[in-house]
């Protein structure tokens, strides 16, 4: 099991759309409870990001959520697509800064949630809440350079 914050990217696909042939990928993260899936979708021409599909794909285990993605038809997969594009963000880098924010005081949470249920040692809870506090403080400072600049997609 990954711990949770963790993510894993694979690639899922390429599609036609639009005369167009896009790379379909799919990052997943353990959010402490389950794993969570979001495709993303990409030019294969181009060296950006991509847009992300606003729905997820949840799971059990990592396999699981890779298992339910590759199994999408292209039509649901095109049809995805362009729920993303319709719905895409403008501020990828200010989001996925934000998402990371948000995943670490998730992550945070959890461990000072079992070092007071006793599930784990004071001294490597406060360890890991030392070093997590420390990844938060560098993501704040990433927001400035984030926000607002419009990505391109």
């Amino acid at each position: 099991m990954m711990p949770a914050g963790d993510s894993s990217e694979r690639e899922i696909a390429t599609i036609g759309a639009d005369d167009r042939r896009l790379a379909v990928s799919l990052i997943v993260s353990f959010d402490g409870i389950e794993h969570v899936g979001r495709l993303w979708f990409a030019e294969e021409e181009w060296e950006d990001q991509g847009i992300p599909d606003r729905g997820v794909i949840s799971g059990r285990t990592e396999d699981e959520v890779i298992a339910s993605a590759r199994a999408l038809t292209e039509p649901e997969l095109l049809a995805r697509h362009q729920r993303a594009t319709v719905n895409k963000r403008r501020y990828l880098s200010l989001r996925a800064v934000t998402d990371e924010i948000l995943r670490k005081v998730r992550y945070l949470n959890q461990v000072a949630v079992s070092m007071r249920a006793g599930l784990i040692d004071l001294d490597g809870a406060a360890a890991e809440i030392d070093f997590t506090e420390h990844q938060l403080h560098e993501l704040v400072a990433r927001l400035r350079d984030a926000a607002g600049v419009e990505d391109q997609a």
